[in-house]
């Protein structure tokens, strides 16, 4: 058997078995998943207080996997969000969520201001 054989009969497994898992496969390092990491600034004194309102408003979001919410050990009033999400279309949806739509209403005077933003693509560990 030539190597390009072998190639090709490796090829044709591989697509039967991404097609065994319910589709095409993606490509390398496209999980399809959506992440945020954002840095956000409490008003002072008011970091504790944000913490609860983003916490509860946060629950149970459908297409959520994690929500991390993280204190800054080097600002007091900052604090870092990580979400991963099982697609950008449920992060976008989660928006208008009540539960979500409240802790923006109720959070909103205490945020100071927004700081870094990065959109990811998780890929492990998740």
């Amino acid at each position: 058997m030539t190597q390009t054989r072998r190639d090709m009969l490796k090829l044709a497994a591989a697509m039967a078995a991404a097609s065994a898992m319910g589709g095409a496969a993606r490509a390398e390092g496209d999980s399809g998943m959506y992440g945020l990491i954002g840095q956000m600034t409490a008003t002072p004194g008011d970091r504790a207080a944000l913490i609860a309102i983003l916490e509860r408003g946060t629950r149970n979001m459908p297409g959520n996997i994690a929500y991390v919410i993280a204190e800054d050990r080097a600002d007091e009033n900052a604090l870092w969000i990580t979400e991963i999400w099982d697609s950008q279309e449920s992060h976008a949806a989660s928006l208008e969520l009540p539960g979500v739509q409240q802790a923006i209403a109720e959070g909103r005077p205490m945020i100071a201001g927004m700081g870094h933003r990065f959109e990811t693509t998780p890929v492990a560990g998740v």
